[in-house]
This record gives C-alpha cells, sequence and structure tokens, in this order.
C-alpha cells in the first residue's frame, strides 16, 4: 500500500531513508534480528525497543517534507514506504491555555491535543506504525486488548491493510468502541473486568497465528507514539518544554517521547533535554504512583480496579512499568492521582474557558497541574505541556 499523500522524493524502489537497526531488551539488553516478526523478550520477559543509527543528521532535512508523524522516518522502523498504512495521523496542534493558565499563575501552559487524529485518540500513532510494520511482515491476522482507543484504531488500519483484525475489550467500555470496530470489521469480544482481563481472554482464544499487538508487547506501538516527541521539539522551536503531564494508563506515550527526547539530542536536533516528565493516573488504579514514591522498579498491580470515565487510564499492571518508572527517574519527574469527579471538574472547566471537549485523560492531567501548581512543584514561568489523548465524544455515555 503507498503512502499516500506524498509530497517529497524518497528513495528509488519504495524504500525509505530509515536508521531502523536492530532491536534491543529494554533489561536484559539482549538484541534481536530486525528482519522478522518480534513480540516481547522470551528471557525477561519485557518489552524491546527499537534501536537507531544515532549519529549526527541535519534536521534541514525535513523542511520540505509533508507534515505528518512519517516526516521523522529515519528514526522510524518501516524500510519500505510501500507498506505504509496511513490515515493522516499526525502533527496535532499545539494550543495556548492562556486563560486557564492565568487562572492558576501559570504564564506558558500549553495542550497538545491529540483528538483530531484518526479515529480520534492519539492511538491512531502507534496502531500506524505496528499495522505498517506487520504489513510489511506479512502478518495477514492480528489482536489486541483495549479499552477503547486502542481497538479502534486497529480496526481501522487494520482494514486499511487488508489485515483481519481480533478486539477483546471490557464490557464497560462505551457502545461507541465496540460499534466503531466492528463496523470496520473487526471481531468483537466483550469481557467482564479489566483490560487485563480483555488480554487474559485474548490469549486463551489465539489459535496461534494472531499476532499480539498488546501495548508493549510488540515494539512498533510505542515508534509510533514518539513521534508526539519529535513533534513538539519541532513545534517549540527545537526546545523541550519544562513539564509534560501524561496520562498514563500503558504508558506507551510517555515512554516514547522520553526516547524520542534522548535521539534528538544525540542526532543533534536538541542541545539539551530540559523536560520533567509526570505520569497522571486515577485514583484506584494507580500501580506507578505508590511505586514511584517508594522509588522502586517495579508498579504495584491492582487486584480489583474500579469503573471510570476514564477508560484508558484503567490499566492495573502496565507492562512497561520499569519503563515509565526510569522516565521519570531521570528526568526528575513526578506521578500523581487524580478522581473521576475531579476528571469532570475539570473537563468543565476545559470545555467552558477554552472551547475545549477533551477525553477524561486529558481532564485528568489539568487536575493534575492544579495541584502540583498548589504543591509548589511548579513554578510560575516554566513551559508546561498537557497531553489531551483523545476526543470527548467518544465517552459521551459515560459523561452522560
Amino acid at each position: 500500500m503507498p503512502y499516500l499523500g506524498r509530497s517529497d522524493n524518497l528513495q528509488n524502489h519504495g524504500f525509505m531513508t530509515t536508521r531502523f537497526s536492530h532491536l534491543v531488551c529494554s533489561v536484559c539488553e539482549r538484541t534481536f534480528p530486525k528482519n522478522e516478526p518480534q513480540t516481547f523478550c522470551p528471557n525477561c520477559k519485557k518489552p524491546l525497543l527499537a534501536i537507531y543509527d544515532l549519529a549526527p543528521l541535519d534536521k534541514r532535512i525535513l523542511q520540505d517534507r509533508k507534515k505528518d508523524m512519517w516526516r521523522y522516518r529515519e528514526m522510524l522502523p518501516v524500510e519500505d514506504e510501500r507498506y505504509i498504512v496511513t490515515l493522516g495521523e499526525g502533527f496535532t496542534p499545539l494550543l495556548p491555555l492562556e486563560r486557564l493558565g492565568s487562572k492558576i499563575g501559570l504564564t506558558d501552559v500549553w495542550l497538545k491535543d491529540e483528538s483530531g487524529n484518526p479515529t480520534g485518540s492519539f492511538k491512531a500513532r502507534g496502531l500506524s506504525m505496528a499495522v505498517s510494520k506487520a504489513h510489511e511482515y506479512g502478518v495477514r491476522e492480528m489482536a489486541i486488548p483495549t479499552a477503547g482507543n486502542a481497538g479502534s484504531a486497529l480496526a481501522a488500519y487494520g482494514a486499511r491493510a487488508g489485515i483481519k483484525t481480533h478486539v477483546f475489550m471490557p464490557e464497560a467500555t462505551p457502545m461507541v468502541f465496540q460499534t466503531d470496530c466492528a463496523w470496520m470489521g473487526a471481531s468483537v469480544t466483550t469481557v467482564s473486568g479489566s483490560i487485563r482481563d480483555a488480554g487474559q481472554a485474548m490469549n486463551r482464544a489465539n489459535p496461534g497465528h494472531w499476532f499480539d499487538v498488546s501495548t508493549l508487547k510488540e515494539p512498533y506501538r510505542i515508534e509510533g507514539k514518539k513521534t508526539m516527541g519529535y513533534e513538539l521539539a519541532e513545534q517549540l522551536n527545537w526546545q523541550t518544554p519544562d513539564v509534560i503531564l501524561y496520562p498514563t494508563g500503558g504508558g506507551t506515550g510517555l515512554i516514547g517521547i522520553w526516547k524520542a527526547f534522548k535521539e534528538m539530542k544525540a542526532l543533534g536536533w536538541i542541545s539539551e533535554i530540559t523536560t520533567r516528565m509526570v505520569a497522571v493516573q486515577v485514583e484506584g488504579c494507580a500501580p506507578i504512583v505508590p511505586a514511584f514514591e517508594a522509588q522502586q522498579q517495579d508498579g504495584h498491580p491492582v487486584a480489583d480496579p474500579p469503573e471510570t470515565i476514564a477508560n484508558g487510564l484503567r490499566v492495573p499492571a502496565p507492562f512497561g512499568d520499569r519503563l515509565i518508572l526510569e522516565a521519570l527517574y531521570e528526568s526528575n519527574g513526578t506521578a500523581i492521582a487524580v478522581t473521576d469527579e475531579e476528571m469532570k471538574t475539570g473537563l468543565r472547566e476545559m470545555a467552558s474557558s477554552e472551547g475545549l471537549f477533551i477525553a477524561p485523560e486529558g481532564a485528568a492531567v489539568w487536575i493534575a497541574l492544579k495541584k502540583l501548581k498548589e504543591s509548589g512543584w511548579l513554578k510560575a514561568h516554566e513551559k508546561i505541556v498537557l497531553l489531551n489523548t483523545g476526543s470527548a465524544y467518544k465517552y459521551i455515555e459515560h459523561l452522560w
């Protein structure tokens, strides 16, 4: 499938100019080849990360490229552009929150708004990349456990690529997610419990040939998500913000943004990394918060997470817990939890003050911002970016 809307010349014969080299285990550092599908490390049972040639690279190569996430192709894993599966994802707006910021004494607050992505969320980035790479490998069926948005994205990009998809989601997931997955041709199964239970049901149902695209159980969703970090630096004139607040369920985007910053520093695209990363979770399902407070390497799995309006935060045991915590420690960041009622307040404040009807997960980071400002952890002059991961319209069933 060709890269639709290409505006510049690539190498002949469909080959990208990627610097993708190999995969490495995030814990034991065992290496894995890039020329066949991989999931996670068979020894550590931990995520694999894509490694690139990080020799200095002139960022002026971006000047005439189409403004989508594929503009950073040297640092993306797809090797043949004919297999790119795209619906126009990426390069979402960075919006100033002047009215809300001034209300709490902050002068430089911004919202990276991912709601305009295909299928309505940031999951489009990760699943576009994962499906593209699976398409390149010749994968014919893919499966995912999801809290909603990731399932929608897999169904859409799978349909675009002609790949059969199987989506497993909790029964409490709003009906819109179940409906759009089904309309896009996915096989949809609902289960009692959380996304962890959906994953277990998927594993039991897998006949052995479905490729598992669970969060961080394959190495390429993070490569799509990391483009948020590249975009932020580019939108901020090749600087990183002082603080990024990220709604953290599986945490792929938080890990990806931090990975992007380190890659850009090695490439010479940014001179320093100034950012403190903040993981924002929901009370009752916050496995990262107590682990961070205790300075531990692993998250604290939640046995029976309560339902929440923020489906994407109901992740009781993130597979990438070590990588999330590592990013928080390396960046001198922090972790914080908010309640459903606080998120509802945040939704109203964001909508009525800024005209932004954002996902509950996005409202969570606004509430977290207010709490951190009140505690003194944030300073008035700091450049702060909030991540809104999706559109509130898909959550109307819960918000009503």
